[in-house]
């Protein structure tokens, strides 16, 4: 499912006070609502508006998404961590949810994000629940406006997913020289104080669980490229009759030194404007070790030299290749003899 950054949607800090938090709704609130905004746009946007009030407006539901850290973006593909499964609307409340109304319009319920997170602090039942935008003057009417959310009948929850999704950020020679990595997480488990009801529970702090950092050793395959999944078997989340689902990474390369093109990597290599005139020769790192490449004369910025064999392993075996990306610099402290020179240079 989609991550939902609720700070994001307000066009708030996460630090922001609740004045700021309430300011920042009854403004958005204002621009999109359905009676005054007619646009396409209009609707869906008001319910995440509607749907981000409703967490970061309550101290407690804000208290849990904040627990989930901050690194995490608006878009992202987001599965619920570890004892997340007791609170969405399928884990013992009736299969329950939450829909918005306008003047008998239904604009549909809330995203699933949300129901994973915050299903067991709605309440159960069909209770209705009403926003009442006092002071908004919707079309210079002046007429009240009013949301409101009821909640209506499902059919039975799905089989319980227990598998765990994340990010794992890699080097070029993490990839290369094959040793273990070791994957930080979160595992998140059901307050057993309070039996996950939170409140003023002093073990979980009202949030109705408890976050444990746990860290484990990933050897990732030789030839791994940017995007793919490496599953890892037991670490996903656990359900209450002890089955575990699998912890899946998603690879991302991110490396200061290389571009990678899949086993192709690319790496600047800086020389002065005499060496690219005259042509020269250099000492580069590479993974395979130290060598020595000639650059002949007359090259200018941009170029490439193909060394083979120098790259990542490669799925059918070898190695890709390592293209030397010529930059040219012009060094910081010329005397001035050398800046004469390059004037006389400029003169021919």
């Amino acid at each position: 499912m989609e991550y939902k950054d609720y700070y994001d949607i307000l066009g708030v800090k996460r630090d922001a006070t609740e004045a700021e938090i309430k300011s920042a709704y009854r403004k958005l609130a204002r621009k999109y609502h359905p009676d005054v905004n007619k646009t396409k746009e209009a609707e869906s946007k008001f319910k995440d508006i509607n749907e981000a009030y409703e967490v970061l407006g309550d101290k407690q539901k804000r208290e849990r998404y904040d627990s989930l850290g901050s690194n995490w973006q608006g878009g992202q593909s987001w599965t619920p961590p570890p004892g997340f499964e007791q609170y969405g609307f399928g884990g013992g409340q009736g299969g329950n949810y939450q829909s918005f109304s306008f003047n008998g319009q239904d604009l549909g319920g809330f995203s699933d994000f949300f129901s994973s997170l915050f299903g067991d602090m709605m309440g159960a039942g069909s209770r209705t629940r009403s926003m009442n935008f006092d002071g908004f003057d919707f079309g210079g009417a002046g007429q009240q406006q009013r949301t409101s959310r009821r909640r209506t009948q499902q059919q039975a929850p799905k089989a319980e997913n227990l598998d765990v999704t994340m990010n794992l950020n890699v080097t070029v020679k993490d990839i290369f020289e094959q040793k273990p990595i070791s994957v930080k997480f979160n595992e998140i488990e059901r307050c057993t104080k309070c039996s996950g009801n939170g409140g003023y529970c002093s073990e979980c702090g009202g949030t109705g669980f408890k976050s444990e950092p746990k860290s484990i050793k990933v050897k990732l395959p030789p030839n791994i490229t940017e995007g793919q999944k490496v599953r890892i078997k037991g670490e996903g989340k656990s359900d209450s009759y002890g089955r575990k689902g699998d912890l899946y990474l998603i690879v991302n390369i991110k490396d200061n030194e290389y571009e990678v093109n899949g086993s192709d990597l690319t790496k600047e290599v800086e020389i002065t404007p005499p060496e690219a005139v005259l042509g020269c020769k250099k000492e580069i790192e590479t993974l395979h070790g130290k060598i020595n490449i000639k650059i002949p004369p007359k090259t200018s910025s941009g170029q490439s030299l193909r060394l083979k064999e120098l790259g990542l392993p490669k799925k059918g075996g070898g190695y890709g290749n390592l293209n030397a990306k010529i930059k040219i610099v012009i060094p910081k402290n010329l005397s001035e003899k050398q800046i004469e020179l390059y004037k006389k240079l400029a003169e021919l």
